[in-house]
């Protein structure tokens, strides 16, 4: 992966995070805090350092695959973002998760394989990524995935869950009822000597907890192993795998905006700027339902709210990522157009940076590039046509979008580039099957647009499946992103 868009470890992340809880219908914080209290509870374990860093982690972490599985949630539920957040207010015995019976355990395998290859990615240690791949087990064996329980379990799992309880419904329903809550799930949903500490701590720790700063470090959370780095392009691809027709448009967009740098002869810098910019664009869309984007026909004006947001969401990122900042800023201009029409602030061209200007005609170029449900992706040519009719009516810069199409253009490099290994992976067939299923066809819809039967695209994704190591479609898209078996121009 080249070093252009590798970020502190922890910054990662908390963008990862971030996303998480938009994406759940909570408040920005509440992995953070829920992180905070994990790690206190660990501590009150008095079981090590150790212990204290993974439960920190599993909480952080614990809504990474949440993206992965919206599409599904859609399909079953409706609005992605607000049921999610409805039933995590339930105050009932058990997780109000397991209510959807076996859907439960279906969105479930989705999330843990998501939040553990997630894990993996970052680099971060086997017990970590266990947990995460477990996380909605419970105590009394009726979870999911696996239906483990009592010991089997990580603790980190009962200490992340307790913990997002406790903050949850403390924020909802005071603190009195969220200790009456964690109580009712003793030996239910986690263990009752880890409810026991919670209970008799709670009130000191969310007092201290009101003076701590999200950007602070945490006491008894081992430092070590977080100077390392950690690519972009995963928190990229967590936030495509929402939409399964976003998958690539990130990376598509950064490489674009970056090659239009290039043509203008800005310096590397710029172009580095811009490049990270493109990947992160995109999470403020974390918060906004399946249900909307997934609308073939013209947007109600509440909807049109909803999305207005999603640049305002992405810089408010900008307050958790120490290195990321100036980017952020960068990224949250993305909608904003040159005749004022854009969004969410509303600028005109003399108040738009001309990296901001070349980010959004990128942006524009890459979702025009691609198929969306309601439309095939353009040609190349009517791409370019549409853009600089959109550049002629003041929407975009002429520049930025000459600077897409010059003369003699060659198409740019997506990162990371294939290695030979990954390249010789899957055979010709189990590519073009992989990029049909990353962008949520069934079977059905594969066989027809590959002139096959069902019965052997399912053969192959099966073959996929076991040679990427996975059992999901989104962790096969995910894996596949990763090892640059997905050419964004290619999934069409």
């Amino acid at each position: 992966m080249s070093t252009l868009s590798e970020v502190p470890l922890l910054d990662a992340i908390r963008a990862i995070a971030f996303v998480g809880d938009l994406a759940m219908g909570q408040p920005t914080d509440h992995s953070w805090r829920t992180a905070w209290i994990a790690s206190r509870l660990a501590r009150e374990m008095d079981e090590g350092e150790d212990l204290r860093t993974e439960a920190f982690l599993v909480a952080l972490l614990r809504w990474s695959g949440c993206t992965a599985n919206a599409h599904e949630f859609t399909q079953a539920f409706g609005d992605d973002v607000a049921e999610r957040k409805a039933l995590l207010a339930i105050e009932s015995a058990e997780s109000a998760f397991k209510s959807h019976g076996k859907a439960f355990f279906s969105l479930s395998r989705i999330h843990c394989e998501i939040a553990g290859d997630v894990a993996a990615l970052l680099g971060l240690g086997e017990a970590v990524q266990f947990a995460l791949r477990h996380l909605f087990e419970s105590f009394d064996g009726y979870g999911a995935p696996e239906g483990l329980s009592g010991n089997a379990v990580p603790p980190s799992v009962y200490l992340a869950s307790i913990a997002s309880d406790l903050e949850i419904s403390s924020r909802l329903y005071g603190l009195d009822r969220a200790c009456e809550l964690v109580r009712k799930r003793a030996d239910i949903q986690y263990p009752r000597h880890m409810v026991q500490l919670a209970i008799v701590h709670a009130s000191s720790w969310f007092l201290e907890l009101e003076r701590v700063k999200m950007t602070d470090d945490v006491d008894g959370v081992r430092a070590t192993g977080f100077e390392r780095t950690a690519p972009l392009e995963i928190l990229a691809d967590v936030i495509d795998l929402k939409m399964p027709w976003m998958t690539g448009h990130s990376r598509l967009a950064a490489t674009f905006a970056r090659s239009a740098a290039k043509q203008l002869g800005l310096d590397k810098r710029t172009q580095d700027r811009l490049y990270r910019a493109g990947l992160i664009h995109g999470i403020g869309r974390a918060a906004v339902p399946n249900m909307i984007w997934d609308v073939p026909r013209a947007l109600s004006e509440s909807a049109w709210e909803r999305v207005r947001l999603v640049p305002y969401w992405t810089g408010r990122a900008g307050r958790l990522l120490r290195s990321l900042e100036g980017d952020v800023e960068l990224a949250s201009l993305a909608y904003e157009r040159s005749d004022g029409s854009g969004y969410y602030r509303g600028l005109v061209a003399g108040e738009i940076p001309l990296e901001a200007r070349i980010l959004a005609a990128a942006i524009a170029k890459a979702a025009l590039s691609r198929p969306r449900p309601w439309r095939v992706a353009l040609p190349a040519d009517e791409v370019r046509e549409f853009l600089y009719e959109e550049s002629r009516k003041g929407h975009l810069d002429d520049v930025a979008v000459g600077a897409l199409f010059p003369p003699s253009a060659q198409r740019p490099s997506l990162q990371p580039h294939v290695a030979a290994t990954a390249a010789s992976l899957l055979t010709e067939r189990e590519k073009e099957v992989l990029r049909c299923i990353s962008l949520g066809a069934s079977n059905k819809a594969v066989a027809l647009k590959l002139s096959i039967s069902p019965s052997t695209v399912r053969t192959h994704v099966e073959s996929v499946f076991r040679k990427l190591g996975c059992t999901t479609r989104a962790a096969a898209t995910l894996k596949a992103a990763q090892l640059g078996l997905l050419d964004p121009m290619e999934c069409q």
